[in-house]
């Protein structure tokens, strides 16, 4: 199970962040198609109890979606993900975007980032990407994709030389395997489609998704 952690300097303007993470321990990860289904989904989780959302830059409109969950759901951290480049950064800050996802390490937008004051997970593996991301002035490190190089096991392993990274799993994390995640020392993991089964989601099921994310929360919070 992780613990808490002393964040680095450059962590100490997300605090309030970080506390909602360590809380949450679970980001929920939306890539829609249509901006209206992205608005249900998020709903959909937002009902449950999930307070960070994340939208992804692949998603239909995710300015606009990021913009409209804002006033939507003000008592939810609504972030940003799958940023390549530093112009989809700054659109998604200008969106209203609280926290920022990239799949990458990119030096330059951590510091674009760090220097507006909004947390900043970059994607690393390794652990030589891991502890570059982290030395950037990262708040997070996105661990990505997770279970490629051995899912749980590998979060477990870094723990001893890394533990003082604050690690977030994604890539391979499912409803079932989360815990294992928790267990092994991550900070908390990221779901994508397993909180949104495609029939569901086809079939306007939203009360199911909810119900599932319920589930899973309470799980999670079982595990402090």
């Amino acid at each position: 199970m992780s613990e808490l952690f002393c964040p680095s300097p450059q962590d100490s303007t997300a605090l309030p962040w970080l506390a909602a993470v360590q809380s949450q321990r679970l980001i929920a990860v939306i890539r829609a198609p249509s901006l209206n289904l992205g608005m249900q989904m998020a709903q959909a989780v937002a009902a449950a109890g999930m307070r960070l959302i994340e939208i992804t830059w692949n998603s239909d409109r995710p300015a606009h979606m990021v913009a409209k969950l804002r006033v939507a759901l003000p008592h939810c951290w609504i972030g940003a993900g799958t940023l390549l480049t530093l112009a989809e950064l700054q659109e998604a800050i200008a969106a209203g975007a609280q926290f920022l996802f990239t799949p990458h390490l990119n030096v330059e937008l951590v510091q674009a980032a760090v220097s507006q004051r909004i947390p900043i997970i970059p994607g690393a593996l390794t652990p030589s990407e891991i502890v570059a991301a982290w030395q950037t002035g990262a708040t997070c490190v996105k661990v990505f994709p997770v279970q490629a190089v051995g899912g749980a096991s590998y979060i477990r392993h870094l723990q001893s030389p890394l533990g003082q990274i604050p690690l977030i799993p994604t890539g391979g994390v499912t409803v079932e395997n989360a815990q294992e995640f928790l267990q092994a020392g991550a900070i908390a993991v990221g779901l994508g489609s397993q909180l949104f089964p495609k029939e569901a989601i086809a079939m306007g099921k939203w009360t199911e998704i909810t119900d599932q994310a319920t589930a899973l929360l309470h799980r999670l919070a079982a595990e402090r």
